[in-house]
């Protein structure tokens, strides 16, 4: 219990005064510290009224069983991990908790973590860029992706990591009280020299292929992070 209460106050975000050019969606507006989900035994849940009313992007988030916190976006800056040519639209999303535990998403793919009780992911490196970034839904976008992976507690550096997508259906999932068509697609995630292999889940808009749901892993045996979006973050 008290692993699960620390779990969930890793993911219960207030949002966190931040004096900085690279945060578009100032948070000077609101007092000090505004908080907007509550520890307990079950999900956090805001209606869609109270979702809009928050002038910011936002997301459900949970690891595994916890229950769900709402988390709102603290930092949208250019990505310095992938090895990708920066462009307007290409932005590390970075959402902070209360106790500055963070998730940093590109396109909703986890790329970084910082201060998860379970561990944290510390770089993705690729030559390749990501399938999710160019528009998996596309018939020009390649459906496998080679890269290494950092990850911590212990020394684990340079770990190569294979991908292979797989389309599922066309499916309608539940986004902020809303009924939204998805592309449901499957990543097969292969560790070779761990002998590990696990399954990421992603959920696409079907126009424009930006993730909107997905079920992933930061690293080899590392709990699941599950995120939804909610309100996106306009550049």
């Amino acid at each position: 219990m008290r692993i699960q209460k620390k779990l969930l106050s890793l993911l219960t975000i207030s949002i966190v005064l931040m004096n900085t050019t690279a945060c578009s969606q100032r948070i000077s507006a609101l007092n000090d510290t505004l908080t907007l989900a509550f520890i307990g035994d079950k999900d956090t849940v805001l209606s869609t009224q109270q979702v809009n009313d928050i002038p910011y992007a936002s997301i459900y988030a949970k690891i595994d069983d916890v229950p769900q916190a709402f988390i709102v976006l603290a930092l949208a800056e250019l990505p310095f991990t992938l090895n990708q040519q920066p462009t307007p639209a290409v932005k590390e999303l970075k959402w902070l908790s209360a106790d500055k535990a963070m998730l940093v998403t590109v396109n909703g793919r986890l790329v970084k973590t910082h201060n998860l009780l379970t561990g944290d992911l510390v770089a993705v490196e690729s030559q390749q860029p990501d399938p999710l970034l160019l528009g998996l839904h596309l018939d020009t976008t390649p459906k496998t992706w080679t890269r290494t992976i950092d990850w911590q507690p212990g020394y684990h550096f340079g770990y190569k990591v294979n991908s292979h997508f797989d389309f599922i259906a066309t499916e309608t999932i539940l986004i902020n009280e809303t009924p939204t068509q998805a592309l449901h697609y499957l990543e097969s995630v292969v560790v070779d020299n761990l002998n590990i292999q696990y399954q990421n889940e992603f959920w696409l808009v079907p126009e424009t292929g930006h993730v909107i749901k997905s079920r992933q892993k930061i690293a080899p045996n590392q709990p699941f992070i599950e995120m939804t979006l909610l309100k996106s973050f306009a550049s």
